[in-house]
């Protein structure tokens, strides 16, 4: 009985995740976001929404660091900087739409820094 309430109330919060992600999303999107909120978001979205993480979950223990905690924390920063009223408007839409967005940007980012740091290795190796 425990276990499952326990079980629901992650789901739940991986719902409330899900939709503020997607909000943050529209947020960036919208004019009426501060620019600061828009850098932030932008790039937590960016990051959220790729299929590459940056650090791989096989590594063990910081391969799922990024996602249990640095991810959830970007999230709450972005969503603490979008005003009160705009964000509420965004999770209404978000829960309207319920669509995935991707993101391509976010994509090539982490794979531009992980070339990045392979090609460094091997210079490093070579030198």
């Amino acid at each position: 009985m425990l276990q499952s309430r326990r079980l629901a109330r992650a789901r739940d919060w991986a719902r409330q995740v899900k939709r503020d992600v997607h909000a943050l999303w529209i947020a960036v999107r919208d004019p009426r976001t501060p620019w600061y909120a828009k850098l932030l978001a932008g790039a937590v979205v960016a990051y959220a929404l790729s299929p590459i993480d940056l650090i791989p979950d096989f590594v063990p223990v910081l391969g799922y660091l990024d996602d249990v905690i640095i991810l959830p924390f970007g999230i709450l920063l972005a969503v603490r900087l979008v005003p009160d009223d705009l964000m509420k408007e965004y999770r209404a839409t978000a829960m309207r739409l319920e669509g995935r967005p991707a993101s391509k940007a976010g994509m090539l980012a982490v794979l531009a820094i992980w070339l990045g740091l392979a090609g460094l290795t091997i210079w490093w190796l070579l030198s």
